[in-house]
């Protein structure tokens, strides 16, 4: 007997939408059919839905341990399996830091029983770290390194070429990197306008991101190491990476893609604060055009919530970050109605570039023998996005107020549906991503 059938549905299997039934048993999906005439003990009709490869986000911030005020493992994967999110790689920023064994160790700890999708963490990188940094390879729920090249949230900082090299030259996993230049934010500090976040992008500007981006990829190709640039936000960078792919893949955030400067800021004030920050229009349309171009790898939420208490502080005390994975695939979805987006360019993006990249077992595709994780969308449906039902401890979004067609209906977990029609279903059972 089957554990659950996903019947009438239009799946992506191979590249395009077919009417398939799917088949799960033991968390695996065992048998994909045109009908499937099995008993099960629980079947999910998906007649007039689109049954997708769970969803990945690559960049969440879950603030556990630390600022648990504004987020913990708990309730950032709440926000994820309601936006359809079937896996996040969750960041090392945290107090104290993930930045060695012991702290690696309690963060599997702290995610056991208490996280409904399944997870990954990075190891952050430091100029004190090397030795721990070389013997990850078989670290249990791994995704790679994160390395800070300039300053944001938390104190991970690596800034100085020849640390950086050494981080690269010590590690055999992916390096995914924060790439700001440190030294030029420092000298354009005097830049920041007390009370005016509009002075935000020209602090960290784009030279800031380009300078770092070139140093990055230098030091990768030379040592012939994997670099994965998080979300780019400059037309500079689109054009160089765009020259030097191989090695070298990159993100881009739905926020970069959705707002742009001067209007993000006049309407949204510091809460369209990020670093990278929103830049004008013409990023913005670089940014679309690599998209349309499949130049940039993946795309991730980089969630990184605080509450409105500080987000509403004078800038430039007000900490920078989004909250974003609630809204990722909703955001996204609308594009692809929209035609600026193909589906399986999305599903390339959120669940195989995911897979191919960080050498992820048995996800990213629907195929027998795979995990059953299975994000369910229907495109027709139209949401609105509202700040009281964001599951987020931070109860806000950036796209507050804001309609999308197209929106996650269910999302089923290691052959479990944990959430349907908004509803959180059962406990938090969300396992170790195996690499």
């Amino acid at each position: 007997m089957l554990d659950l059938i996903i019947k009438n549905g239009s799946c992506f299997i191979d590249g395009n939408l077919q009417k398939k039934d799917i088949g799960i048993i033991d968390g695996k999906i065992s048998k994909i059919e045109e009908s499937i005439k099995e008993t099960s003990k629980d079947i999910h009709d998906c007649e007039n839905l689109v049954v997708l490869p769970g969803c990945i986000d690559t960049q969440v911030h879950f603030r556990e341990p630390g600022s648990t005020d504004a987020e913990d493992l708990n309730s950032g994967s709440k926000a994820a399996i309601i936006g359809g999110i079937t896996g996040v790689f969750e960041m090392p920023n945290t107090n104290p830091p993930t930045a060695n064994k012991k702290e690696f160790q309690n963060k599997l700890n702290l995610a056991k029983n208490r996280m409904y999708c399944n997870y990954a963490f990075y190891f952050g990188a430091t100029t004190s770290n090397l030795s721990e940094l070389s013997q990850l390879n078989n670290l249990e729920g791994c995704c790679g390194v994160k390395l800070f090249a300039g300053s944001s949230t938390g104190n991970l900082l690596v800034d100085k070429e020849q640390d950086i090299e050494k981080v690269f030259k010590h590690t055999s996993k992916i390096v995914s990197v924060h790439s700001e230049d440190e030294a030029i934010l420092n000298q354009r500090k005097k830049l920041r306008e007390k009370g005016n976040v509009l002075s935000h992008p020209i602090w960290r500007n784009e030279e800031c991101a380009i300078s770092s981006t070139r140093k990055i990829v230098k030091i990768a190709i030379r040592l012939n190491k994997k670099a994965h640039i998080l979300h780019v936000s400059t037309k500079e960078e689109v054009d160089f990476l765009s020259q030097n792919k191989g090695n070298i893949t990159f993100e881009i955030t739905p926020q970069h893609l959705t707002l742009y400067a001067p209007d993000c800021y006049n309407k949204l004030g510091t809460y369209a604060q990020m670093n990278p920050p929103i830049r004008d229009k013409t990023h913005y349309d670089r940014l679309w055009y690599a998209i349309k171009n499949n130049y940039n790898d993946t795309i991730g939420s980089d969630h990184a919530p605080h509450l409105k208490e500080n987000k509403e502080k004078e800038y430039p005390d007000s900490p920078s970050g989004m909250p974003g994975v609630q809204t990722l695939l909703p955001v996204m979805l609308n594009y692809v109605n929209d035609g600026k987006l193909k589906i399986e360019q999305l599903v390339k993006f959120l669940c195989e570039n995911p897979v191919n990249i960080f050498g992820i077992k048995n996800k990213g595709y629907i195929k027998e023998g795979f995990d059953a994780d299975l994000t369910i969308v229907n495109l027709n449906k139209k949401i609105e996005i509202k700040n009281e039902n964001i599951e987020s401890k931070c109860k806000w979004s950036p796209f507050n107020g804001q309609i999308f067609k197209g929106t996650p209906v269910s999302t089923i977990i290691n052959g479990k549906i944990k959430m349907k029609d908004g509803k959180i279903l059962g406990e938090p059972e969300g396992q170790p991503i195996i690499f």
